[in-house]
């Protein structure tokens, strides 16, 4: 999957939460709402890296560490959707300046 195609379906998923928002508490989520919820999904990739290297006992669950980190990816390109970033021109300059940064 490129990076237009993750932003479209992102977005039309986080769409489909606000619907979901609205019919349980009466509003979609506000940004400041998801970014905390990406911090916790964050702080779970981080339990699911210690569950495996044995350094955080077994936590049971049934969400995988891909799952985690994918719903982390998720939440980071609804948020940039939100503030009107573009993924693919963040990543690109990102990746260009530690590239440049590191030669």
């Amino acid at each position: 999957m490129d990076i237009k195609e993750l932003a479209t379906r992102s977005k039309a998923i986080r769409e489909r939460y606000h619907e979901f928002e609205i019919n349980q508490d009466g509003q979609p989520w506000n940004v400041e709402q998801d970014a905390l919820s990406f911090l916790t999904d964050a702080g779970l990739v981080g339990r699911k890296v210690m569950d495996q290297t044995g350094s955080w006992p077994d936590s049971n669950e049934d969400v995988s560490l891909d799952y985690k980190i994918a719903e982390s990816i998720w939440w980071l390109a609804s948020i940039a959707d939100n503030q009107n970033i573009n993924l693919e021109e963040a990543l690109d300059d990102f990746l260009t300046e530690r590239e440049q940064h590191l030669k």
